[in-house]
């Protein structure tokens, strides 16, 4: 019987690129890395992947100068060429409700179907806390209903410090903390105002998706920011931080 090869699954974000290994149905951990227009945190996790990797699938937000890269390290270690998931009518039980298809970004798209997976045939809400809050909300048949994007917690904060001078002043030197939304000093005010905001949005995405779809949906939260907003949120979360590896996962899956 011959061992299945390894296969490479790759999420390259907007700041971190995350990746795991496949090997036949079983993932193993996730890694994750900042990365930078160099490159090198790309480079280094092909260097550091198993020497038996046959496939490599990948979804990335970032430009084409950061994926030559990728591919010609994995090219050169593999001797494979990397596949980029990309935005579809449909893929693995998942039908997109967007006119345009490419215009739903492909890490939403691969989300959504790393969630309707492990839904297990109930609705399902995405919450992916990044750079970018996104929202997207899957029917339990299956159907990408659309989404909402917002600024991450802390480009909302960033916004207010470049765009205001006494708040970027009496901010400074303070420690944020955001235990409670009624908070003493000026830094731990921005803190709790992006990520109350932010927990609202993703609280009230949950309930107009129980409106509009019937059924309480499961909440899936991933995303760097994931743990920050889990505690805020009224609605009950599953934290999956590797939802996107999942979803390609499930594109690695023979059907």
């Amino acid at each position: 019987m011959t061992t299945p090869m390894n296969t490479l699954l790759i999420d390259i974000g907007n700041t971190r690129v995350k990746w795991a290994t496949l090997r036949g149905q079983k993932q193993g951990r996730m890694q994750a890395a900042a990365h930078e227009d160099s490159g090198l945190a790309l480079r280094a996790l092909v260097r550091e992947a198993p020497r038996d990797v046959g496939r490599v699938l990948v979804v990335s937000v970032v430009d084409q100068a950061l994926s030559r890269v990728l591919d010609a390290a994995v090219r050169r270690r593999f001797g494979v060429a990397p596949e980029y998931i990309a935005s579809s009518k449909s893929a693995c039980g998942v039908t997109n409700s967007y006119r345009d298809t490419w215009r739903l970004g492909a890490d939403r798209w691969v989300s959504a179907i790393g969630a309707h997976a492990l839904a297990r045939g109930r609705a399902a809400v995405i919450a992916n806390v990044g750079t970018a809050l996104t929202i997207d909300a899957v029917t339990a048949g299956g159907r990408h209903r659309g989404g909402a994007i917002i600024p991450g917690p802390e480009v909302m904060v960033e916004s207010l410090l470049a765009g205001t001078h006494g708040i970027r002043r009496r901010a400074q030197g303070g420690s944020a903390s955001a235990r409670s939304l009624f908070a003493t000093d000026t830094a731990s005010a921005l803190a709790a105002g992006s990520q109350f905001a932010a927990a609202a949005f993703i609280d009230r995405a949950v309930a107009e998706a129980a409106r509009t779809i019937r059924g309480r949906p499961v909440l899936f939260l991933t995303g760097g920011g994931a743990p920050m907003l889990e505690r805020h949120l009224v609605s009950r979360a599953q934290v999956v931080p590797d939802l996107v590896l999942r979803g390609l996962a499930v594109f690695a899956s023979p059907p």
